[in-house]
């Protein structure tokens, strides 16, 4: 009984010092209080979940040092879409299909072309030289020096006109009628006469008459039936190399004071 008187004794001198206004608390107390702190739960720490978010955001930069591997996102496979995968055969297509169409309109204007103008032709006309010119220059200034006239020929063709200077070229014939236009206009300036017009109507007039001429020609052999190599280019040729004198006699009229 002698504890029991003790608490009790304790309980109301606790008590008594409450209801007086005491602050001063019993011992025994005062022992529990370490405790109870130590029994504190842990605060929450900023990076646990939010109890209202639905989905745990891996974006923030707010992640643990040691999960920082898992915060990576897998490297993404490229997969080719459906427009990229139909688009390389498209393409295809169509460059072969354009490439067909150019192959083939490049033919039909070729055969055009060479109905009408036989390119692969005049380049046999072109195929000169410098020693060829000055031959050629030569001879059709002093043709009486020359003993033989007979055109070359390699496997039923004629040779190219660098290697045979009996053979006709358009290089001579194209650039004495330009020169000769050039000339006549100088003549006409020295005479006070020269115009655009009148230099037209020279060339004009200059070119009408090889027309003339190779017609007449054409119509002879025609009329007299004579059976000949000679092509219309090669009498055009021959025609147009009238301009290399037509050039001399002008050029000597400059130089002597008489023009016609």
């Amino acid at each position: 009984m002698p504890c029991s008187m003790e608490c009790m004794g304790k309980g109301r001198g606790w008590r008594r010092g409450g209801g007086g206004g005491s602050s001063i608390a019993p011992t025994h107390l005062l022992s529990l209080l370490p405790t109870a702190s130590k029994r504190r739960l842990p605060a929450p720490s900023s990076s646990m979940a939010d109890p209202h978010q639905l989905f745990h955001g891996t974006s923030s930069s707010s992640t643990p040092a040691g999960r920082g591997c898992s915060a990576q996102q897998p490297p993404t496979v490229g997969y080719p879409t459906q427009g990229s995968f139909l688009a390389e055969p498209m393409s295809n297509f169509a460059m072969a299909y354009g490439s067909t169409l150019a192959s083939q309109g490049k033919e039909i204007v070729d055969k055009n072309i060479d109905r009408f103008i036989p390119v692969t032709k005049l380049k046999y006309y072109f195929a000169v030289d410098t020693v060829y010119v000055g031959k050629k220059l030569g001879l059709l200034l002093f043709p009486f020096m020359h003993q033989d006239w007979q055109v070359q020929y390699q496997q039923d063709r004629p040779v190219a006109p660098r290697f045979d200077i009996n053979a006709p070229d358009l290089y001579i014939p194209v650039m004495a009628f330009i020169t000769y236009l050039l000339v006549a206009g100088l003549a006409l300036g020295t005479q006070n006469r020269f115009s655009p017009d009148l230099l037209g109507l020279q060339a004009s007039s200059a070119l009408a008459w090889l027309i003339v001429e190779v017609l007449a020609v054409l119509l002879s052999l025609y009329l007299v039936t004579v059976n000949t190599d000679l092509t219309t280019i090669d009498l055009v040729a021959f025609s147009g190399y009238k301009y290399v004198g037509m050039i001399v006699g002008v050029v000597s009229g400059l130089l002597f004071g008489k023009t016609g």
